[in-house]
């Protein structure tokens, strides 16, 4: 509980008409003076996975700094994104609200209206400063900042290029990840104005595919074996369009580029990319890369497994790389975190890390994310609170990433428009449990025809079900009870007993299709329409 000046407080009240005026002015400089407002840090990162966390599960790697986050914090439980892929995620974060309202729905496509209402702008209204560094990923370049320099397309992690706010590219010596984090405290250091509070959102590359480590971490992990999945050899049954996909760890991950096995006379999909991203190391970092890589190359194609064992050996690689590039990021967050103990800011910041959507870690036998199934659509969302907020553990309400910009703008004190979507999770900050909070999630899936070929879907998710159609060149329903099958393994739609709850997942998928004015369904009875 706050202490009270009593003196100023009696004086403010009890005093006569003669000087009311400058002693409620007194009173209010005073209440202004105590006050601060709270800064925000927003670190996101790109395909990275609850699973890859230890504080959510500790089956694989251990995450030090992002737990401390959830240690001194929260923890959400029950996290999830409205569009399970990196533009669209983005577009949903800074905007409130799905990708139809947004105009972001897929990355092949759009390029993101920057002119439209976004939460930077608004906090700037606010009298906040506001700066981004990092991955952007809408093809636009970033409006709403007093500060940008963000990363061309994906950004490279060796030696990377930097688009700057002169729209110059600029090439910098370094690895990506310690870069954009040195980038992001130079900024709260050497270039904001200190007087104003800030919101820094602090975006990554790391743990993007094809998860190129930190030279000092080549050999970390090394000399684990990571459990693999019970469902890795998933046969789909019943799930046409998951049996569809092009993003199998087994067929689809390539030797080279995601694997590394590079051989000059052997050509894959992506080796030209491949070379392309380690030619940026310098020669002498690529002797060190080489001569890390060349032993695990020769012995795999003198092995030259094939079937099953190529399938696990392929696992085995991906887990190692992908653990790599978490450990950087998890040291830099641990920087981020020290820079400000050290300065003095933690107390009054609001620190939030999470990722654009989830990843498959080998459920189903898939790299990636996209479909709605819980790996994919879940994301890790943890937050260090500033001191006043008394709040720890976890939080179990539903939350997605359209909540992010109303929660910031409450944070900042600032209106939440009428129009965005998302809802505040202040109360929940605060350890409010509010009787009207959602019980239901609306999700949106549009990039097909396109890489990986997961077809275009929506549905609805409530605490225990999921209901999901897929829609576009198939028609075909899925329905799970996450609560008994929590892997979605067994496809409930159309089975006998489940009547009641289908028709229940229906209306509710109505109901938030009207709710947030997706126009699909209109859509597709249109084209129904069209082609009788």
């Amino acid at each position: 509980m706050k202490k009270i000046n009593l003196s100023a407080s009696l004086l403010c009240s009890l005093s006569g008409t003669a000087v009311v005026l400058p002693l409620l002015s007194s009173c209010s400089a005073q209440k202004k003076a105590e006050v601060k407002p709270y800064n925000i840090v927003y670190i996101m990162t790109d395909d990275h996975t609850a699973q890859m966390m230890s504080c959510y599960d500790r089956r694989y790697i251990e995450t030090p700094n992002l737990d401390r986050i959830a240690a001194d914090g929260v923890r959400f439980t029950n996290s999830f994104v409205a569009n399970s892929l990196s533009g669209p995620s983005r577009a949903c974060m800074i905007t409130g609200k799905h990708s139809h309202a947004n105009g972001f729905t897929d990355n092949t496509t759009c390029v993101f209206n920057g002119s439209q209402q976004t939460m930077p702008k608004l906090l700037q209204q606010a009298g906040y400063q506001t700066a981004i560094v990092g991955k952007w990923h809408l093809e636009s370049l970033p409006t709403g900042f007093d500060y940008w320099e963000i990363l061309p397309g994906q950004g490279d992690y060796y030696n990377p290029r930097f688009i700057t706010m002169q729209n110059d590219t600029v090439a910098e010596k370094g690895y990506l990840t310690n870069l954009i984090t040195d980038k992001s405290i130079d900024w709260m250091e050497n270039q904001r104005d200190k007087d104003k509070p800030f919101c820094l959102f602090i975006h990554h590359k790391a743990i993007h595919r094809n998860w190129l480590p930190e030279l000092k971490y080549l050999s970390l992990y090394e000399d684990k074996t990571f459990p693999m999945p019970d469902n890795f050899y998933d046969d789909y049954e019943g799930r046409p369009a998951a049996a569809a996909q092009e993003m199998s760890i087994w067929k689809d991950m390539d030797i080279i580029y995601d694997t590394k096995m590079y051989r000059k006379d052997l050509k894959t999909r992506l080796k030209g990319t491949y070379e392309a991203f380690i030619g940026r190391l310098t020669p002498e970092e690529r002797a060190q890369y080489d001569a890390f890589y060349a032993p695990i190359i020769e012995e795999f194609y003198k092995k030259n497994p094939q079937g099953r064992e190529l399938a696990e050996w392929k696992y085995q690689r991906y887990m190692r790389d992908y653990a790599k590039v978490v450990k950087s990021l998890d040291d830099n967050v641990g920087r981020v975190l020290d820079y400000l103990q050290e300065k003095g800011l933690l107390d009054n910041t609001l620190v939030v890390y999470t990722s654009d959507q989830g990843f498959y870690m080998g459920e189903h036998g898939w790299f990636d994310k996209r479909f709605m199934y819980e790996e994919s659509m879940r994301t890790p969302l943890v937050m260090r609170l500033p001191k006043d907020f008394q709040t720890r553990g976890d939080i179990p309400q539903l939350v997605q990433n359209i909540d992010y910009a109303p929660t910031f703008l409450d944070l900042a004190g600032a209106p939440i428009p009428d129009d965005i979507q998302g809802a505040s999770l202040l109360p929940l900050l605060r350890g409010e449990k509010p009787a009207d909070w959602r019980k239901s999630l609306y999700y949106h899936f549009y990039e097909y025809p396109a890489e990986h070929m997961v077809k275009r879907h929506y549905g609805v998710r409530t605490e225990r079900y999921k209901l999901i159609h897929f829609y576009n060149d198939i028609d075909e329903w899925e329905l799970y009870d996450l609560q008994e099958d929590p892997k979605e393994m067994n496809n409930l739609y159309g089975k006998p007993g489940y009547e009641e709850v289908t028709r229940d997942l229906h209306a509710e998928l109505k109901k938030l299709q009207a709710q947030y004015k997706d126009p699909i369904e209109e859509k597709l009875q249109a084209a129904k329409v069209r082609q009788k």
